[in-house]
C-alpha cells in the first residue's frame, strides 16, 4: 500500500462530517467559556490571597500558602480532577471548577507574586508615609500597577484554562470536546473531529489574545 494514499486529503479529512458536526460542537461552548470563566475568576480572588500570603512574615500564613502553590504546580489537572471526582465523590461539574479554580491560583499566585515585586519600592514608602493602611496600600496603590504588569502572564493562565477545559470531558461534563468524542464515535471518524476540534479550539484562544491585546493597550493609554 502506497502510504500517499493513505494520507490522501479524501480519506484523511472528511469535509462534509467536519462542516456537518461543528454547530454540534459549538454546543458545548457556552460550558466550555462558563468553566473558564468561573474558574478563571476563582482563581484571580484566590491567588491574591495566597500572594498576600505567602508575602506575610507571618510564617503560619506563608508556609502553607508556599506549600500548597509547590503542591498545586507539581500535580497534574487531570489527576486532581479525578482526586476531587472520583477520591471525594463530587458531581462533575462542581469538581471541574473546584479543579481548574485551586489549580490555576497557584499560578496566578506566583504572577502576583512576581508583578508586586515589580512594583517600585517607593510606592509602598510612600503609601506607609501618608499614613494609609496595609489594605489600602495593597488594594489602592499597589495592586493596579501589580496588575497592569501581570496582564500578559495571566493572559497565558487564560488560555491554558481554556485548554484545560477539554479534560472535564474526562468526568463526564457535556463540553466541547465531550460533544465531540460522541459524535466521532457515533460516525467512527476520530480524526476529521479532532481536526475540527484543533482549529475551534486555536479560533477561540486567538479571540482571546486579541482581547488581551486590546486590553493592554487601553491600560497603557
Amino acid at each position: 500500500m502506497n502510504i500517499l494514499n493513505y494520507f490522501s486529503i479524501p480519506n484523511f479529512f472528511n469535509a462534509p462530517l467536519a462542516f456537518h458536526a461543528i454547530p454540534k460542537i459549538l454546543a458545548g461552548l457556552p460550558m466550555s467559556f462558563y468553566l473558564t470563566g468561573v474558574s478563571f475568576i476563582g482563581a484571580l480572588i484566590l491567588g491574591l490571597f495566597l500572594t498576600l500570603a505567602q508575602m506575610s512574615q507571618v510564617k503560619w500564613l506563608h508556609w502553607p500558602a508556599r506549600a500548597f502553590i509547590s503542591f498545586m504546580r507539581g500535580v497534574p489537572m487531570l489527576v486532581l480532577l479525578f482526586i476531587i471526582y472520583f477520591g471525594f465523590g463530587a458531581n462533575a461539574l462542581p469538581a471541574a471548577v473546584i479543579a481548574f479554580t485551586i489549580n490555576c491560583s497557584a499560578f496566578v499566585s506566583e504572577v502576583f507574586r512576581s508583578s508586586f515585586n515589580a512594583v517600585n519600592r517607593g510606592q509602598w514608602e510612600a503609601a506607609y508615609s501618608l499614613g494609609l493602611p496595609y489594605r489600602t496600600v495593597v488594594a489602592k496603590v499597589i495592586f493596579p500597577q501589580a496588575f497592569r504588569i501581570a496582564i500578559p502572564a495571566l493572559g497565558n493562565i487564560l488560555l491554558d484554562l481554556f485548554k484545560s477545559t477539554s479534560l472535564a470531558a474526562m468526568i463526564t461534563v457535556s463540553e466541547m470536546f465531550m460533544d465531540a468524542k460522541i459524535i466521532a464515535g457515533a460516525y467512527q471518524d476520530y480524526m476529521s473531529i479532532y481536526i475540527v476540534m484543533a482549529i475551534i479550539y486555536w479560533f477561540f484562544c486567538w479571540l482571546l489574545t486579541l482581547g488581551q491585546s486590546l486590553l493592554e493597550r487601553y491600560l497603557a493609554s
